[in-house]
């Protein structure tokens, strides 16, 4: 891990997803930390502007760069791919970080379900993943980086009208953990499981529901997963986890 002990300010994280919401919070809480961020996004360019804007008014100086593309079209994430690799921070100090947050969350009755739908999560949610980690792989060993994942709390668990979405983030989730294994000594790889965070607003009652069994009966904050990412990204033993951001969830398994 060539890169371990760089300054912060050399080291680069790629997060997709990363214009609005979670991603968004965990792309402020790494520039405020003097980490410069790789932000994408498929169409949220406003926001990710903003952000960065906010960031550069906070901190005194640019800590981030917009990257774009569709995660579920294989030629956008090549371009990706290139323009990441190409950034001049990149080919300096390679990536310390790669952090696969984008995601699309929907509930619909499983007869409702069409292929293409669940295609196009597969694809979201396993295919760029995989794609991303393969592709950059020794971006990350060069910036003495690590891999984490945003998964879901759903494994185990069935939820009514969300087998489409369920079954890609335990794919997901899979994926990174037989990766911490075969990549081990190389880079470290590892899961971040949201519990209520943030609610859709067609998810209310269902998430008052979820509450309801957390042991610290509420839910959490956008800056409660930047934590853990960052919390991941630069505990230098730590691989093979899925660390549960969930108020005591799991505990009711």
């Amino acid at each position: 891990m060539v890169g371990a002990g760089r300054a912060v300010k050399e080291r680069v994280v790629l997060i997709t997803g990363a214009g609005q919401r979670l991603g968004a919070a965990t792309a402020a809480r790494l520039m405020d930390e003097g980490i410069h961020v790789l932000v994408h996004v498929r169409s949220s360019v406003d926001a990710a502007k903003q952000l960065i804007e906010d960031a550069t008014q906070r901190n005194g100086e640019v800590r981030g760069t917009i990257v774009q593309g569709d995660l579920t079209v294989d030629a956008e994430v090549d371009a990706l791919i290139a323009s990441v690799k190409a950034h001049p921070l990149v080919k300096a100090n390679g990536l310390f970080g790669l952090v696969h947050n984008a995601s699309f969350y929907s509930q619909a009755a499983f007869e409702e379900v069409t292929l293409e739908t669940f295609r196009s999560l597969n694809r979201l949610h396993m295919e760029a993943p995989f794609v991303l980690t393969q592709s950059l792989l020794t971006d990350v060993e060069q910036g003495g980086g690590s891999v984490v994942a945003i998964v879901d709390t759903s494994w185990g668990r069935a939820w009514e009208g969300l087998a489409h979405y369920t079954a890609s983030k335990a794919g997901l989730r899979q994926l990174m953990l037989n990766l911490a294994g075969e990549l081990a000594g190389r880079v470290r790889v590892n899961c971040l499981a949201p519990g209520a965070i943030m609610a859709a607003e067609w998810e209310a009652e269902h998430f008052a529901s979820v509450l309801e069994k957390v042991p610290l009966g509420r839910s959490g904050a956008a800056d409660d997963i930047a934590s853990g990412v960052h919390f991941l990204l630069t505990n230098g033993t730590i691989t093979g986890n899925v660390l549960h951001v969930d108020g005591g969830w799991t505990l009711n398994e």
